[in-house]
């Protein structure tokens, strides 16, 4: 298949506020051996691109500097020794950095078939999350069927992935948002209680709840002072893993129920691994996840969809964090395809 020489994309022009964002023209990229060049319809925003933006969060080495981890598009060229996708297979894609752009370089092994009965921004909604939660929710910290799950963030889009897969995998799903509509949404995904953190202490309510034995799983995206009060909610040989700290990476913290309760404490970042761990990943999510998307069971929750050139306005909605779900961008071969342009809500909550 044909592609231009030149392309627009997203340029982060230099570290500060939303507006910094900018459209450019770039060369398109040629696929390396064992990639694929991916005209983009869509592609998602993450924390971490707000976080590059800032300069707090740089892009690995050899990566683009254009923002964006995660596409869905249509393969356009091969570069040597990819010989499992073609020309005109539609896919969803992590990639390390490059997604804000008409069209992006990916690794075949970290390219997905979009999901049947999916729509291409559905599927552009896929990658970041579901291979995120996969990694620190099961393999890291080992959840199985009947445990019980303490979820901070559970309006974000890590949060709407993570309630979905453990409630689909049989387990107990307690969670804390920011207000009672937050609540509510992730009731209807699965979470079995939702704790409104501004009016309720979430400790309390998760001990109560639990008749005091505590949670077998903790996932933290805030960090800060909740690092200490985790710890009180975890149940023996608990296990905590750490996807980002909001609000700090240090606290004052007594470790003595460590050793008493015999916890594990991890984390992980994804954007740095290398493409061999990141293909062990797309491999558990095609055999495990990629079912419960075709039945119906699982999907990713939308908020609300920008053009490729309004990624700043993006940007200042994800750092309002008034939204539900995944925020995301259409390019013009999106707009084309019919993708949507705006509010998307609660239509694309779903249990």
């Amino acid at each position: 298949m044909t592609h231009p020489a030149e392309m627009t994309a997203i340029e982060i022009t230099g570290p500060g506020t939303p507006d910094v964002l900018k459209p450019a023209r770039r060369k398109v990229p040629e696929p390396g051996p064992g990639e694929v060049l991916i005209e983009v319809l869509a592609a998602g925003i993450n924390r971490p691109d707000v976080s590059q933006r800032a300069g707090l969060y740089p892009p690995p080495p050899g990566a683009s500097d254009i923002p964006g981890l995660e596409i869905a598009g249509r393969v356009v060229a091969s570069g040597p020794e990819q010989g499992s996708l073609s020309p005109g297979d539609m896919v969803c894609a992590l990639v390390a950095g490059g997604g804000y752009a008409e069209y992006c370089v990916a690794p075949a092994d970290q390219c997905l078939p979009v999901p049947r009965g999916f729509s291409v921004l559905e599927a552009a909604a896929i990658p970041e999350t579901f291979f995120t939660v996969w990694t620190n929710l099961f393999d890291r910290a080992g959840f199985k069927p009947g445990e019980t799950l303490l979820l901070h963030g559970g309006s974000s889009g890590i949060g709407t992935t993570a309630i979905q897969l453990a409630h689909a995998f049989g387990g107990t799903v307690y969670t804390t948002a920011g207000n009672d509509e937050k609540c509510a949404a992730c009731l209807a995904l699965g979470a079995d209680h939702a704790v409104n953190y501004r009016t309720q202490d979430f400790v309390e309510t998760i001990l109560t709840l639990t008749e005091k034995r505590g949670v077998d799983v903790v996932i933290d995206m805030v960090g800060g002072d909740y690092i200490p009060r985790n710890i009180r909610c975890m149940a023996q040989d608990g296990r905590m893993v750490f996807l980002a700290f909001l609000s700090g990476s240090t606290a004052e913290v007594n470790f003595m129920p460590v050793l008493r309760k015999r916890l594990m404490i991890t984390g992980s970042t994804l954007r740095p691994r290398s493409v061999a761990e990141k293909a062990v990943i797309a491999r558990s999510l095609r055999t495990h996840v990629w079912p419960l998307f075709e039945a119906g069971a699982v999907r990713p929750v939308l908020y609300q969809s920008y053009r490729l050139d309004e990624a700043s306005k993006a940007h200042a909605l994800m750092e309002a964090s008034s939204h539900i779900g995944k925020i995301m961008l259409v390019t013009r071969a999106g707009e084309n395809a019919g993708l949507p342009l705006g509010r998307i809500g609660s239509d694309s909550i779903t249990r």
